[in-house]
């Protein structure tokens, strides 16, 4: 896989796996997911991917990864900046997973390619981003209640869901990364957060992330 230095060979790579993407319902039952997350320091990217069958979440294997990080902080290019150890932590896993989630956008980006759509097509996998704040799009506000939703929508098209996780909680950005439909990107996150706002194979995710981070100080 090749990874950009520059944000014009980012813009290109961007348009070019933006075609790639599908916005399709799930051919098959979940039976495992992988969550990821990464964690900074200035020079390194530290990721963790924590197995879980689904939709029991049962924590199954968890792996960590770091590399270089050699792109800045741009928003709406995080995979540039966190995608290297990512991968390399997705292949420290034993078992391909049915799905992977994301903490990030899918297709709600100005180039409809966020960071769960970016590895769904480099991967070849359903994935779906579950983001902390929106990036892109317009929304009504959703329920109070958990399980309440509306849609995300830029220029007329939809493109996610702001989901309410907890009741009388600030809701979550949902979108399809790729080979999910926006109604299956929906159910896996809210069969994930039964107890949090954020889904808990995130929570694992980042804390993994985090404790990576902290080691590598240590040593």
């Amino acid at each position: 896989m090749i990874w950009p230095k520059d944000l014009r060979e980012a813009a290109r790579i961007q348009r070019n796996l933006a075609r790639r993407v599908k916005v399709s319902p799930l051919k098959k039952r979940l039976k495992v997911i992988v969550a990821v997350d990464a964690a900074f320091s200035e020079t390194r990217a530290f990721a963790a991917a924590c197995m879980f069958t689904f939709p029991d979440l049962t924590l199954m294997a968890e792996a960590i990864a770091d590399a270089p990080v050699t792109f800045p902080y741009v928003p709406g290019y995080l995979t540039f900046r966190e995608g290297p150890a990512i991968v390399a932590a997705l292949k420290r896993l034993t078992t391909r997973p049915d799905l992977i989630l994301v903490d990030g956008q899918g297709i709600a980006h100005p180039r409809s390619i966020g960071i769960a759509s970016h590895l769904g097509v480099l991967l070849d996998m359903p994935t779906v981003g579950c983001a902390k704040s929106r990036l892109v799009g317009d929304y009504d506000e959703p329920g109070s209640r958990r399980g309440d939703w509306s849609l995300l929508v830029r220029e007329g098209k939809v493109i996610g869901t702001v989901l309410r996780t907890r009741d009388r909680v600030r809701p979550v950005f949902v979108s399809p990364g790729h080979k999910v439909s926006i109604g299956d990107a929906v159910e896996i996150v809210l069969a994930c957060a039964a107890r949090y706002r954020i889904p808990e194979p995130l929570r694992r995710a980042d804390a993994l992330s985090r404790k990576a981070k902290k080691s590598f100080r240590i040593i």
